[in-house]
């Protein structure tokens, strides 16, 4: 999709993905969003900020506010380019849970949890994104955190 903004202390463009590329969204609650005007990422992200903002949309929804920060968290994490909606699950389920959390992991660490959550879920270590691709998302992470 089209690059959100730029921040001016980087070069790294934040990125913005429709709803439906967010993994775990069910279509119910996507609709749901959309009618409260919500229907990318980066909005989701801006109406979500303030764990009184996430609490107030988890009872318009009339969903539990742990699905709502979940959302957001991912949202969140897919504004990284190399991250995007691809790998915003993988990390929230390797218990990376924001942006600056990720800033702050070191590349061995992190790259061992993707492969134990792999190994673990998916029986198989032939799927994880490599050293590299981890390195980068950190490296991102740290110039928009």
């Amino acid at each position: 999709m089209k690059p959100h903004h730029r921040s001016a202390r980087t070069s790294v463009q934040m990125r913005d993905w429709p709803l439906s590329q967010l993994p775990g969204l069910s279509r119910e609650n996507q609709s749901q969003l959309e009618e409260c005007g919500i229907t990318t990422t980066s909005q989701l992200f801006r109406m979500t900020k303030t764990p009184a903002a996430k609490a107030l949309l988890a009872h318009q929804l009339d969903v539990n506010v742990q699905y709502v920060n979940k959302w957001a968290a991912m949202a969140s994490l897919a504004r990284i380019p190399s991250v995007g909606c691809q790998y915003c699950g993988l990390l929230l389920h390797a218990g990376v849970a924001s942006v600056t959390n990720l800033a702050e992991m070191q590349v061995e660490r992190l790259y061992e949890q993707i492969l134990k959550l792999h190994v673990a879920t998916m029986q198989r270590n032939d799927l994880i994104p490599s050293v590299d691709r981890v390195q980068k998302w950190i490296h991102e992470a740290k110039l928009v955190s």
